[in-house]
C-alpha cells in the first residue's frame, strides 16, 4: 500500500513539473535547476534572462543578466565582461533605463555614471516631477510627450579610473543639456583617496567566489 501511495505521489509531482514548464514556449535550465530565458506562449520574454554578446568589429563582448516582465527589462541588470568581471549595473523600468546606471573598468574602478528617466510606453503623454530651477528646493509637474524611450535626466559623470576624480559632469533636464563642466573635480563623497574606492556593487561582487559561466540545457514544448 505504501509503495502504491509513493508511485502516485511521484506521478503527481511529475504532472506539476510538466504543467509548470508547459506555460513556456522555450526556455533553458541552469545547473541549479533555475528556469532561464523563458518565452511564453505569446512570444514574450519572462523571468530571469542571461544574454551573451560576442565581440563585434573591435567592440568587446559581454554578458548581461536580469529580469524580463512581459517582454520588457525590469529592475536591476548586471553586465559582465566575457572574463566574468562586473562592468556595469543598470536599472530599468517599462523596458527603458531608469535611475543612475554605473559602468566599471576591469579593475573595478568607476568609469562613468549615467542618469536616466524612463517614460511609460503605454501612455501617449507622461507626467514627470522635476526640480523647479526658479525656486530652490521646490518641484513642479511637467507633461512630456512620450517618444517611446528613456531620456537623459540628471548628472552624467565621467571618472578618472586611476584617481577616482570626476573629470567631466554634464547635467540634463528631460533630455536637454543644462550645463557641462570639465576638468578635475573632487567627487561629492570626499577626498580623492575616498573616491578611488571601488563602488559597493563591485565590492559585493568581488566577495563572491567569482563569476562563472552559466551552463544550461535548453528546453522547449515543441
Amino acid at each position: 500500500m505504501q509503495r502504491i501511495v509513493f508511485f502516485l505521489l511521484v506521478i503527481c509531482l511529475q504532472g506539476v513539473a510538466v504543467s509548470g514548464y508547459s506555460q513556456w514556449k522555450t526556455y533553458i535550465i541552469s545547473p541549479k535547476g533555475d528556469t532561464l530565458n523563458a518565452i511564453d506562449q505569446q512570444d514574450k520574454k519572462q523571468g530571469r534572462w542571461v544574454n551573451h554578446f560576442d565581440e563585434v568589429r573591435g567592440e568587446p563582448g559581454f554578458e548581461e543578466e536580469g529580469l524580463f516582465v512581459n517582454n520588457r527589462k525590469e529592475g536591476t541588470w548586471r553586465l559582465y565582461s566575457l572574463a566574468g568581471d562586473l562592468i556595469g549595473v543598470e536599472f530599468y523600468k517599462w523596458g527603458y533605463k531608469d535611475g543612475v546606471c554605473q559602468y566599471f573598468g576591469i579593475n573595478g574602478s568607476l568609469l562613468r555614471e549615467e542618469s536616466w528617466r524612463a517614460l511609460n510606453p503605454d501612455k501617449q503623454y507622461d507626467t514627470i516631477t522635476v526640480e523647479d530651477v526658479e525656486h530652490l528646493d521646490k518641484y513642479k509637474t511637467v507633461i512630456v510627450k512620450n517618444e517611446g524611450a528613456a531620456i537623459r535626466d540628471g548628472s552624467w559623470k565621467i571618472y578618472d579610473p586611476s584617481t577616482g576624480m570626476i573629470v567631466r559632469t554634464d547635467v540634463y533636464t528631460l533630455g536637454k543639456l543644462e550645463k557641462a563642466k570639465g576638468g578635475q573635480q573632487p567627487a561629492a563623497t570626499g577626498t580623492a583617496a575616498q573616491t578611488a574606492t571601488k563602488p559597493k556593487e563591485v565590492l559585493d561582487f568581488e566577495k563572491k567566489a567569482g563569476k562563472k559561466k552559466v551552463k544550461v540545457q535548453t528546453g522547449s514544448v515543441y
